[in-house]
């Protein structure tokens, strides 16, 4: 199988396994931070967003699952984004398991499906071989990765939220993508949360949002996927997402969100400087490189989505 594609066995787990030893998490609301790809300014506006919270007697706890290096492709920028990010609670992405724990044949570690372009493929391979030659000259960020776990589950206004990478079954699995949320999934995703007992799963890897709700058992389950912090993620709109997990509303206009037994679940904007990050984007990947060739259109007007195409079921902006 091309790299790339494939699924290395390290990043499989059981979904009956994952929410087997809960971690409780004080505090008022979770920033669950998936897709950073290396971009201090959305981590400088996403750091305002709490600080925003914080003002109004909010306590906050950031949570990055996985992916917080891709374009920081300099020896500076590296530093500064794991030691910044490093601070926090963090699970691992596959970009950053293949940073610290390198598999012969995985490539990138993005297990793509079949619908994604063979090009996006090999330009995703040559990033990843690019910043892997960085990630070897900084052998204590390495070891601090290879340590990080590949998921987490917390407790959280007293529900179990499940914090992974790509899907229940994988760290790079595409079963939470937006694509497979239109393809209908809602067998798998009973399976998932019966399996793993969460309330919500929060997830990222795939690229595009998601906000799902729905019945399990007569237990209302939630599925949150950010798509990406660290650039744009719908139409003509160059803003990041986080997914936002609190107690009570946002101090910014969510793009979408719904209630939860108390718990309000949405994914918040991340208005970060983008002419300041193409500045040094450029720099780091000029015209014609692999990151420029995939991504630069994408940081500069978003997705073919429209905020209308996150919510399933279709239509479902908010609920009691």
């Amino acid at each position: 199988m091309t790299e790339g594609r494939s699924c290395p066995l390290a990043y499989r787990y059981d979904p009956a396994s994952l929410c087997a030893e809960p971690q409780q998490v004080a505090g008022d609301v979770l920033y669950v931070i998936g897709g950073l790809y290396g971009n201090p300014l959305a981590l400088d506006e996403i750091e305002r967003l709490a600080r925003a919270e914080e003002r109004q007697g909010r306590r906050v706890t950031l949570v990055f699952n996985g992916d917080f290096n891709w374009f920081n492709a300099t020896d500076g920028l590296f530093r500064e984004i794991n030691n910044r990010v490093l601070e926090h609670t963090v699970s691992l992405g596959n970009v950053d398991y293949e940073l610290a724990n390198p598999n012969d044949g995985a490539g990138c570690g993005c297990a793509y499906p079949d619908f994604v372009d063979e090009g996006v493929v090999a330009r995703s391979n040559a990033i990843m071989e690019r910043l892997q030659g960085v990630a070897g000259e900084h052998s204590d960020i390495q070891a601090r990765l290879s340590l990080l776990p590949r998921y987490r589950c917390l407790i959280f206004g007293g529900l179990k939220v499940l914090v992974i990478h790509g899907d229940p079954e994988s760290l790079a699995g595409w079963g939470l993508a937006h694509e497979s949320f239109v393809a209908g999934n809602e067998a798998k995703l009973t399976e998932w949360f019966l399996a793993s007992g969460a309330d919500v799963i929060v997830s990222t890897h795939t690229c595009l949002p998601v906000l799902w709700s729905g019945m399990v058992n007569e237990r209302r389950c939630v599925v949150a996927n950010n798509g990406a912090a660290g650039m744009g993620n719908l139409r003509q709109d160059p803003r990041g997402l986080i997914t936002r997990i609190g107690l009570a509303s946002p101090v910014a206009e969510p793009v979408a969100g719904l209630e939860r037994q108390g718990l309000n679940v949405s994914l918040l904007p991340v208005d970060y400087d983008v002419d300041a990050w193409l500045e040094q984007f450029d720099r780091l990947w000029p015209a014609g490189s692999a990151a420029a060739v995939s991504y630069r259109d994408r940081i500069v007007g978003g997705t073919s989505i429209t905020a209308d195409d996150i919510t399933f079921p279709p239509g479902r902006g908010s609920i009691g």
